[in-house]
């Protein structure tokens, strides 16, 4: 009945949720399963002469995203808030469990495997972050904005699964984490020489983590001169740039990139846009930028709009999910056309991965029962128990 509810208005002219959201979610779904489709296709045949091997999994995957969208969506926001330190306890426990279990790909250990299924547990990770640092904005507000004191107190969290992932190693998930924290914490209107002195510190932290590993420096030199070596630290790089540029203004057509037969490694996953740019042009990418432009700015509404009603927990948990698609978003299209540094992180709703798949899909759920909520609370309809905090600092509700 609570599901029901989401999709149907107490009040005739007053929307339950936000139908645009779910149109572009949808939408982005969709072009995720056509151009996983084309480009996963040599993969598959030359792993089991099964053309279509990784489309049906991403089928699967996304019912199970659409079957847990309609779950998080039936569930109050208030029960988030009192299980926010269970789920962080899993999520720490399960990057664990990977250094211990996980299944070893290609030099790292990222997966569990439940069954069928290879779980990675980073992905559900940067959601558990994002609701303990909403729930203790709202225990620890005031702390935060008047002392350095509450301003560390994250980062140790932080630091320890900071660590986990090191071991994995799985850099990019890390870095996520970080900018979704540091971005939290000054929505959240930290003092400003905390904020600043924490971010250098952890800054210079990843520098030296580049610069000590030697194939993350390759990574480096090789996104600041791609043809220096094309067939070696730079291939992916330099194969990516050709397939932008065999695509031009309106592309080859779906299903006639080269760059897919062998010639790109990740093509359905971390290099998908790459494809997309080959087979649909400019016109193509760009469509898909809107749609994930647009996704991400509906989440930071959402959030805006919870913060200006009192619903604390509610807003934060909204505008770290957006800071999180956004980054994932640019770091993913920056790396595949050679504006950022090569990193595996996968395009939100569209790459194939099934943990990633559903983790965003969850994040979704969150983000349509928040925009629930504060609708209902705005019609003077309450069905549920909202969280309200005694004091809301007026600078964080406006900005």
């Amino acid at each position: 009945m609570k599901l029901l509810a989401l999709f149907y208005s107490v009040k005739q002219d007053q929307q339950a949720y936000d139908r645009l959201l779910l149109v572009v979610v949808f939408s982005l779904m969709a072009v995720g399963m056509v151009i996983v489709a084309s480009a996963s296709i040599p993969e598959g045949i030359a792993l089991s002469s099964e053309p279509f091997r990784f489309l049906k999994r991403h089928i699967i995957y996304i019912l199970i995203c659409l079957a847990g969208l309609a779950v998080v969506v039936s569930i109050p926001m208030q029960r988030w808030y009192d299980r926010q330190n269970l789920i962080l306890t899993i999520a720490f426990l399960g990057l664990l469990a990977v250094l211990l279990v996980g299944t070893e790909v290609n030099g790292s250990h990222r997966w569990l495997r439940l069954g069928p299924l290879n779980v990675q547990p980073s992905e559900f990770a940067k959601l558990a972050i994002v609701l303990f640092l909403a729930s203790y904005l709202v225990r620890r507000q005031e702390e935060v904005i008047d002392t350095i004191k509450g301003f560390i107190k994250p980062l140790i969290i932080l630091s320890a699964f900071a660590l986990l992932l090191l071991l994995q190693p799985d850099l990019g998930s890390m870095v996520v984490i970080v900018v979704v924290m540091m971005g939290m914490l000054f929505i959240a209107d930290a003092k400003l020489i905390s904020f600043i002195g924490i971010a250098v510190s952890l800054l210079a932290v990843i520098v030296v983590l580049i610069v000590t590993s030697p194939y993350r420096m390759a990574r480096v030199f090789g996104f600041l001169d791609p043809w220096a070596d094309p067939f070696g630290r730079s291939y992916q790089l330099t194969q990516s740039l050709m397939a932008f540029g065999r695509g031009g203004w309106f592309g080859q057509g779906l299903g006639n990139s080269v760059q897919k037969l062998d010639y790109l490694p990740e093509a359905h996953t971390d290099f998908i846009m790459a494809i997309l740019a080959e087979e649909l042009g400019f016109l193509g990418v760009t469509v898909v930028i809107v749609l994930e432009f647009v996704l991400v700015y509906k989440a930071f509404s959402i959030g805006k709009r919870a913060l200006q009603q009192s619903f604390v927990f509610s807003g934060y948990v909204a505008i770290g999910i957006a800071i999180w698609f956004a980054f994932q978003t640019a770091v993913n299209i920056g790396a595949a056309s050679g504006i950022a540094p090569t990193k595996g992180l996968t395009l939100p709703l569209v790459s194939y991965g099934g943990s990633s798949l559903i983790t965003i899909a969850l994040a979704v759920g969150l983000l349509l029962r928040i925009d629930f909520e504060t609708r209902q609370a705005s019609g003077q309809v309450r069905l549920t128990k909202l969280i309200k905090p005694k004091k809301v600092k007026e600078d964080a509700l406006h900005d």
